[in-house]
């Protein structure tokens, strides 16, 4: 049976959906629940959901992962940002963390260059530049750019950046193999930290809601790699920037949160950055298949 054309982008507008309800869930339950224990049971959560996969795939889908050592390393940026980010909600609206979050991917272009050997002209470093204004904007250059929390969140975007690179040298390893390292990472974190700030459970909702932070994640994981499987990523992949609009939407309807006009100005310099940086990639992977590599 054919696929309708508009099922690949309805899947991605889900996925995106589904990660925002993650985000705020767990924005709320960190402002009950110590950070470990929530990592930890959302973890632990997600490899119930993963677990089937996993054995359908194999144990020697794992023990046999390609280069270890970059596995290792895109488990400790996994991890890292995942704390990160849960560290930052507790104390920033979800939509200025979020437009942190959305800017990993300048940073992927601006980082490239230097550690994976790739060529970027002068129209993406505008771009890039363009973006790191807009992360400026955002933070609001005063003394609150030294905050903590501010500063939690550009360790963790950054953080998110290196985990996408680490992903392009593991272009082989499957999907469900390097969500699985990724999650496991997570819990052994979480169960590390757990103890120092373990809060108890209240209620069967909010244990519910702790298990179903790990389960929304999955769902959102898998609705995405969907729709990148069915469309086009120039179609679909443009679509995670709505990801901000229900962060905006989200943080006003449960936390009160009023987007500020330097978060909206900075988000939209980011978004724009991501998008032309996105799109200038693609001509030129396009322009290689047919004509020699030549500078921007």
């Amino acid at each position: 049976m054919a696929i309708s054309p508009l099922a690949g982008p309805l899947i991605m507008l889900l996925g995106m959906v589904m990660f925002a309800l993650n985000d705020a869930m767990g924005k709320w339950l960190v402002a009950s629940y110590g950070l470990g224990q929530v990592i930890l049971i959302r973890s632990l959560a997600a490899l119930v959901i993963l677990a089937p996969f996993l054995w359908l795939a194999g144990l020697k889908s794992i023990t046999s992962a390609e280069q270890p050592w970059m596995q290792f390393a895109r488990v400790v940026f996994s991890t890292l940002e995942v704390f990160c980010f849960y560290y930052a909600v507790m104390y920033l609206p979800l939509a200025d963390v979020m437009t942190y979050w959305l800017a990993a991917p300048i940073y992927v272009a601006a980082a490239s260059p230097l550690l994976l050997g790739e060529t970027v002209g002068w129209r993406r470093w505008c771009a890039i530049a363009a973006g790191f204004v807009g992360v400026i904007i955002t933070l609001e250059p005063s003394r609150a750019i030294f905050t903590l929390p501010a500063l939690i969140s550009i360790v963790g975007s950054m953080a998110f950046a290196f985990m996408l690179l680490s992903g392009r040298g593991l272009r082989n390893t499957p999907d469900k193999t390097l969500v699985f390292f990724q999650v496991a990472g997570a819990a052994l974190a979480g169960l590390a930290f757990a103890p120092f700030d373990w809060a108890p459970i209240s209620s069967g909702v909010d244990l519910s809601l702790l298990g179903l932070l790990g389960i929304v994640a999955m769902a959102a994981h898998m609705l995405v790699n969907r729709a990148l499987k069915i469309s086009d990523a120039a179609t679909v992949a443009p679509l995670q920037y709505t990801l901000l609009l229900w962060a905006v939407v989200f943080g006003w309807i449960f936390f009160g949160d009023v987007p500020r006009l330097s978060m909206l100005t900075g988000a939209a310099l980011i978004v724009a950055s991501g998008l032309f940086i996105f799109f200038r990639e693609r001509q030129l992977k396009k322009r290689e298949t047919v004509l020699p590599a030549v500078p921007e």
